[in-house]
């Protein structure tokens, strides 16, 4: 266990974090950010889960209709586009700016983590409900869907360790500034999950929103919209670790598939020609 590169870098990075060395400024700093990032991160998420364990059909939004329909198209377009522009060269320059001072370039995953969170929120939280309910799960089907919904968090929460919990949580820039070192990025993942598939984290944020037990016009949006997001976002980061990675990537491109894994040969069936 200690051996697995996705702990290992964990354990180093937690031990460095608890040795600090003095700066009360610096200290001050990084426990603030690192207490509204994952504060924020926990929210949004939870904001999230259960606004689609209810298909959307329950929020705080209250726009009045026509603009209500503005609104949403508004929260559903906020999420992707920042989120894919902050992950560009370009957008992570602009990550370090946002804090003044020394320390922005360091804290930029912290950053990135603060804004994806507080977007997810909104999105969540403001979300004006049309008040349509098409289907809700009863009885057996009701635990079956809860069952698949759940799943599919959990492979989402697997394939972030996979690609590494401390930059996806925005953990590793507090904690790096906290320690006072420079912040190690994880490899090109490609054990785990992304050892099947390539693009993971994409293909389970995709299951969480067909599993729903509440079934409405809202999520059916939601769906459609972020599921076309994942499946076609991942190309623009495949173009970054092509360049990143050079033909490293290229073998492992040609040899894990892009979103849905190849099925085991049968010790019968004989090899292509």
């Amino acid at each position: 266990m200690w051996t697995d590169p996705r702990v290992a870098r964990l354990i180093t990075l937690i031990r460095a974090a608890l040795r600090p060395p003095a700066g009360a400024g610096r200290i001050a700093l990084t426990l603030t950010f690192g207490v509204l990032c994952h504060a924020l991160f926990a929210v949004g998420v939870l904001a999230m889960i259960v606004a689609m364990f209810f298909g959307l059909s329950e929020s705080l939004g209250s726009v009045p209709w026509p603009m209500a329909a503005l609104a949403k198209a508004a929260l559903i377009v906020q999420f992707p586009l920042a989120h894919s522009l902050l992950l560009t060269g370009r957008g992570g320059r602009l990550l370090a700016r946002l804090i003044p001072g020394p320390h922005g370039q360091t804290l930029a995953t912290t950053t990135y983590a603060i804004i994806a969170s507080a977007q997810l929120l909104a999105l969540f939280a403001l979300w004006t409900p049309s008040g349509v309910v098409w289907w809700r799960a009863e009885g057996a089907a009701f635990w079956a869907m809860t069952a698949a919904y759940g799943a599919s968090w959990l492979i989402l929460l697997n394939a972030s360790f996979d690609a590494g919990a401390e930059v996806q949580s925005g953990a590793l820039g507090w904690m790096s500034l906290l320690a006072r070192i420079r912040p190690v990025f994880p490899d090109m993942p490609t054990i785990g999950l992304f050892h099947l598939i390539r693009q993971p984290i994409y293909v389970a944020f995709a299951l969480t929103l067909w599993t729903m037990q509440v079934w409405t016009p809202d999520q059916l949006v939601l769906a459609v919209c972020f599921t076309a997001y994942c499946v076609l976002a991942p190309r623009l980061k495949e173009r970054r670790f092509a360049i990143r990675y050079g033909d490293r990537f290229d073998r492992y491109r040609t040899e894990v598939p892009y979103m849905l894994p190849r099925l085991p040969k049968s010790e019968d069936q004989p090899d292509a020609q």
